[in-house]
């Protein structure tokens, strides 16, 4: 009985995991949209989501009292998570959407590597298999562009950096709950931020800080959606699945976000046929581990 249940919590967490990529889909969108630049639109996102928080804790009061040393940790990752989205949106912005978040399709060779020497668990060439699968996805749709070579360079820094938030959370939710760690990492994350913002804007000069009336509005749907929402179905998912098999499967973000930033910004037109091949690569590379892993599953209820 305990088996089906089990079994049971992992459909729910595969549920919550292809929600949150849904909501991720609309990430690179955003991040286009904000005429911001990317470490003042990072703190702002950062700003509502710990408003929403607190708020929200207010009357769910999910969030546990633990210990300073444990609130460290976490901000930790919630840290990473910021520095993760500033170059995340410095690559759309430096290059366009499509560049972005097909360098985060690199995510699951990231976390082949880094979650076994990490996590200290043994290495599987499979997943790697997997991951490579992925990558050569998307080298059937980009041919190397000078234009693009800070942009690309961004956003593979953001793609590990993103890796290393996953794999970080995956090691907190072993003690502590998804409304804890999301609390904790948001508010470690912002405070963090705040002290290095006057270096960034010192460093990387804004040309504004104040959002527009329509982009505080955008802003608050990215923090409520695509910040609360999404990374607490994350988190939810890490409980029970792998933290390679969530990266990989965030490999489908990018399918969402080019056929949004297509439909929006009409990118398909720097498109050749190989866009439809990278698809496939991406999408059979998530169904092969999904596949996998229910098969695992499905052997340990049998």
């Amino acid at each position: 009985m305990n088996q089906k249940i089990r079994f049971g919590e992992m459909k729910k967490a595969f549920c919550c995991l292809h929600l949150s990529i849904l909501f991720a889909g609309f990430t690179g969108i955003f991040g286009k949209l904000i005429a911001l630049s990317s470490g003042v639109m990072t703190w702002w996102r950062l700003l509502f989501t710990v408003l929403a928080l607190l708020l929200m804790n207010c009357f769910l009061r999910g969030t546990k009292k633990i210990s300073w040393r444990e609130r460290l940790k976490i901000s930790g990752a919630g840290f990473l998570l910021a520095l993760h989205w500033i170059f995340f949106f410095g690559s759309i912005k430096t290059a366009n959407v499509s560049i972005g978040v097909a360098c985060f399709a690199m995510i699951g060779f990231f976390s082949a590597i880094l979650e076994p020497l990490l996590l200290k668990r043994k290495f599987q060439w499979l997943e790697l298999l997997f991951s490579l699968l992925a990558i050569a996805g998307i080298l059937l749709v980009f041919t190397v562009d000078i234009r693009f070579r800070t942009g690309i360079l961004l956003g593979i820094l953001s793609t590990l950096l993103a890796s290393l938030y996953t794999i970080a959370s995956k090691f907190l939710g072993r003690s502590n709950s998804a409304w804890t760690i999301l609390h904790y990492e948001m508010c470690g994350g912002f405070l963090a931020f705040s002290m290095l913002l006057p270096l960034y804007l010192l460093v990387f000069p804004a040309a504004r800080v104040l959002p527009t009336l329509p982009e505080t509005g955008e802003l608050l749907i990215f923090a409520l959606v695509c910040t609360v929402g999404l990374y607490w179905l994350q988190i939810r998912a890490l409980s029970m699945i792998s933290a390679f098999t969530v990266n990989l499967s965030y490999n489908l973000e990018p399918v969402y976000s080019i056929l949004l930033a297509m439909l929006i910004f009409h990118e398909h037109q720097e498109f050749t046929a190989a866009f439809y091949g990278c698809l496939f690569l991406l999408v059979l590379s998530v169904s092969l581990q999904s596949i996998r892993q229910f098969r695992q599953q499905s052997a340990v209820c049998c």
